[in-house]
């Protein structure tokens, strides 16, 4: 989904306001891939300060709001989850809300219904390999099976540290940025499925 376009802009916004200046790219090097707890850890860092108790509640008001209206899914990825024979899952740090709220409104929930993870369910986001370890524990597949499709740094060190093989989605973050994605990096959803063919 192209989720993370809105929410780094609305988490800039925010904390923006709270007198920690910055813009949406900034947010998506700096935050994309990470937990809320891990966001406000690192801008009270940054800030000197505690972060107002209501960051979370704001954030996600404003975001749920955007995703009702805006969201879309990335372009290809329907074709791209009708062909695929294999098992899926959405593992991801945001909330089970949020997750859900998502995959209805890009229409894509009855791709992963069922098999959805969020950080919400382990004690430790990513980078830690807490959540896609839970995630395949849970859906009975061995790490060294599954493979992990992501688009942030943090993302592909947490599949790497998983022992999955991660495959980095450059449509946001730059390629050199997700280098270490062990399966390779991809720009379009139309890629995907080559990549994928030849880890089988």
């Amino acid at each position: 989904m192209d989720s993370e376009w809105h929410a780094n802009g609305s988490l800039a916004g925010l904390l923006t306001e709270y007198r920690l200046p910055c813009t949406r790219e900034d947010c998506i090097r700096d935050y994309m891939g990470s937990t809320m707890t891990r966001v406000r850890e690192i801008a009270e860092t940054r800030l000197g300060r505690t972060l107002p108790r209501d960051l979370e509640d704001r954030y996600h008001a404003q975001l749920f709001e955007v995703f009702r209206t805006d969201l879309t899914a990335v372009p290809g990825v329907t074709d791209v989850l009708t062909r695929l024979t294999t098992p899926t899952c959405v593992a991801s740090s945001g909330t089970h809300e949020r997750i859900r709220l998502a995959l209805t409104t890009t229409g894509l929930l009855k791709h992963f219904d069922g098999r959805i993870f969020s950080a919400q369910d382990v004690t430790r986001g990513k980078p830690e390999p807490d959540l896609f370890l839970h995630a395949a524990r849970v859906l009975g597949i061995p790490p060294a099976r599954c493979a992990v499709i992501e688009d942030s740094p943090l993302g592909v060190e947490a599949a790497n540290r998983a022992d999955m093989t991660a495959f980095g989605f450059a449509r946001m973050t730059p390629p050199e940025r997700l280098r270490a994605a062990t399966g390779g990096v991809f720009a379009t959803m139309d890629e995907l499925p080559a990549l994928l063919a030849r880890t089988r």
